[in-house]
């Protein structure tokens, strides 16, 4: 008979977002633990402990990128029928993809940013890749986050010098869209607040989101009240459209008065820095709440409800 013990929380990974993982990891173990029992795993490789059953343990996954939003983890707790929270494998793969996602939100007529993917076997052209897309754009890898590996390209020296880095990996350049930079969090599929980040430099990458102190966020966002609904609308038609559940978090940005989808985060940050609580927190949602909503939906599953 199934009987709740424990809620694990698996964090850490081996990824290159391991830090902002251990980080985010440290504050769901932190908030669980003021209503459940928690067992903390700081996960360094692949294996999943086997003492973690189906029976008594629900996983609470906060490994960023690689092996966490990328269905291996929870492909692998699927095949031992452990419930977890947040979206399943085939959706998490799916929105890891940037390329796959941005399809998904196209089929819906949200707008994206005009783009091409290539692998490091067959690396294009920077002149082909700048008649097609123009000279302003952004190189990055197609299924990393935290804005690793991630370049801005305004001509043609720079465009080779980033192809010339290249030795691994998928990659994805687009149009550099020039706007505002918007991202809103998702709970149970339906959208939260819309947050703004303005910051000084050229883009929102690793350090502005987690060392730097200038960054500011508007939470909510201060927009006509068409262009957030429009947005929110946007956000759960695209989160239904892959597959995802229980949570996550959608990146925009506003070029003009449109809406630009870049991308889906099915584990979102939770660092005092990350914006999903903000999203949450401007809908009047503390962190402790939550972080009890997101792991009520695996206790549902869990109990059959």
């Amino acid at each position: 008979m199934k009987s709740l013990k424990a809620i694990v929380v698996l964090y850490g990974g081996f990824g290159e977002e391991r830090e902002v993982s251990l980080k985010s990891g440290d504050k769901v173990i932190n908030s669980l633990k003021l209503k459940y029992s928690v067992e903390a795993i700081c996960l360094e490789d692949r294996n999943i402990p086997d003492w973690i059953d189906s029976d008594s343990h629900i996983v609470f996954p906060m490994i960023h990128g690689t092996f966490g939003e990328d269905g291996a983890l929870q492909n692998s707790l699927s095949e031992r029928g452990i419930e977890f929270v947040g979206s399943d494998a085939t959706a998490s793969a799916l929105c890891m993809d940037k390329m796959l996602a941005k399809k998904c939100a196209e089929a819906l007529g949200v707008r994206t940013a005009e783009s091409l993917c290539f692998d490091a076997n067959s690396i294009p052209i920077a002149d082909d890749i700048i008649k097609e897309l123009g000279s302003s754009l952004v190189l990055k890898p197609r299924d990393s986050g935290s804005s690793y590996g991630l370049s801005l390209i305004e001509n043609r020296s720079s465009m080779g010098v980033a192809l010339s880095k290249i030795n691994s990996g998928n990659w994805l350049v687009e149009r550099r869209l020039k706007g505002r930079e918007l991202t809103i969090g998702l709970l149970g599929g339906k959208a939260l607040e819309v947050v703004e980040i303005k910051h000084s430099k050229e883009c929102y990458d690793y350090d502005t989101k987690y060392l730097s102190e200038s960054t500011q966020y508007l939470c909510p966002a201060e927009l006509p009240r068409e262009i957030t609904d429009r947005i929110k609308s946007e956000a759960e038609a695209i989160f239904e459209s892959c597959g995802c559940r229980d949570f996550a978090r959608i990146d925009f940005i506003l070029e003009g008065d449109t809406p630009y989808f870049l991308e889906v985060n099915t584990i979102p940050g939770m660092t005092p820095q990350s914006l999903l609580p903000k999203s949450a927190a401007a809908e009047g949602i503390d962190f402790d709440t939550l972080i009890e909503t997101m792991l009520s939906y695996g206790i549902k599953r869990f109990n059959h409800i």
